[in-house]
């Protein structure tokens, strides 16, 4: 079982109500407290307004390189959810598998950090050639904003970690590939008339509709002539539109409209060309807009960009993964995280953590202690390694 140090710590995590409209920094100055009482330094990075941060802190200090133990500490709202329990009780009750922690950020992934944190004396003492780094970020749920800051924080520092292992739940088998996530506004602007003149028009919606239709042209030819991923349960790029909104009245040619769509790429596949197409086709409907009213046309935002991830089974840092947690294999998963981002700043990386994603985002959120003693025994593998791989 999970010892009472690592659950009490993993409660009062989630109890912390850091939600990504809110600050998370309750939770991050409890971190560096904690961490302080051991004589360890973390270092802090924020957003622009100081009302968020991200937390670095190097258990070993000296050592010559370290392993990241990365994990977000924002969660998705519950709003309009239908949960039986308190959302930030961080209450254990029992269920089929046995007692498990409900609560927002549960298996998403709180739990993770507060065990983590619970291992900091172990990692201080550890004799193992490399340290043992915390990596705490904001803003992950919206856009993985925070950790890009972190990331070029420790570039700007000099710190170069061995690998990193991001903890987002993947029932404690190791996950060396998931797909992209990239998020963008479509902003059309036309102009309005009675419905009766629509000549002397130009229809937002309707420009916006002819938009949508690729990005819908353009899933349809991904599902039918992209080469399969093995491992996936969409083995294939998808596309698709979440919002729409448009127009004031039916017998007004409407002026604005504004949709927002995304793509989940392969790590095969290439998210920039397809944006690319997507802009360029808008652009080639411009022309005969502007020749009606020239302020017409459409305007492009990014929402978020989140990189695919690829790692490799056979990985010093998989191989770790794999012989921490005992799972000799390796999985794919379908949701995005911080790993493509470490990844591509060349640190070697995986994804391994307590619960599963099926439970994240969901009324009565949790992870089961079985789970989360699976993971404490990982973290005290971690302090007696001797070796990565």
């Amino acid at each position: 079982m999970i010892s009472a140090h690592a659950l009490e710590l993993a409660q009062t995590l989630v109890r912390m109500n850091t939600v990504s409209h809110h600050s998370n920094l309750e939770l991050i100055h409890f971190i560096r407290d904690h961490l302080a009482l051991l004589g360890v330094k973390s270092r802090l990075s924020f957003n622009a307004d100081k009302t968020k941060a991200n937390l670095f802190a190097t258990l070993g200090e000296g050592k010559p390189a370290g392993v990241i133990l990365s994990g977000h500490t924002d969660t998705v709202p519950w709003d309009g959810q239908d949960w039986s329990v308190d959302p930030l009780g961080a209450v254990v009750q029992d269920g089929p598998e046995g007692p498990r922690l409900y609560g927002r950020g549960s298996a998403d992934m709180k739990a993770f950090i507060g065990v983590a944190l619970s291992q900091a004396e172990q990692f201080l003492k550890s004799d193992a050639p490399f340290a043992i780094h915390f990596a705490f970020s904001y803003e992950e749920e919206i856009g993985c904003f925070g950790v890009k800051e972190l990331i070029a924080d420790l570039h700007h520092a000099g710190i170069k970690p061995l690998a990193c292992i991001v903890g987002e739940p993947t029932s404690m088998v190791p996950a060396i590939a998931h797909k992209g996530v990239y998020r963008y506004k479509c902003c059309v602007r036309g102009k309005e008339a009675h419905s009766s003149l629509t000549p002397h028009s130009v229809n937002a919606i309707e420009m916006a509709a002819r938009v949508v239709g690729r990005v819908r042209d353009m899933a349809e030819g991904f599902e039918r002539n992209e080469p399969r991923f093995a491992g996936f349960d969409v083995p294939f790029s998808t596309a698709s539109v979440g919002q729409f909104h448009g127009g004031i009245a039916d017998n007004v040619v409407p002026r604005d409209a504004e949709f927002r769509y995304e793509f989940r790429d392969l790590p095969t596949a290439n998210a920039a060309q397809m944006q690319a197409e997507v802009v360029a086709y808008a652009r080639s409907l411009e022309p005969a807009m502007k020749r009606v009213a020239p302020a017409a046309g459409f305007e492009f935002e990014t929402i978020c960009e989140i990189p695919s991830f690829l790692g490799n089974k056979d990985d010093a840092v998989t191989r770790l993964a794999q012989a921490l947690s005992g799972e000799p294999g390796t999985t794919l998963v379908a949701f995005g995280t911080e790993a493509g981002l470490f990844k591509n700043a060349g640190i070697p990386t995986v994804v391994c953590g307590p619960g599963s994603i099926q439970q994240a985002h969901q009324p009565d959120e949790y992870v089961s202690l079985a789970q989360l003693a699976r993971c404490e025994q990982f973290m005290q593998k971690l302090a007696r390694t001797q070796a990565l791989g």
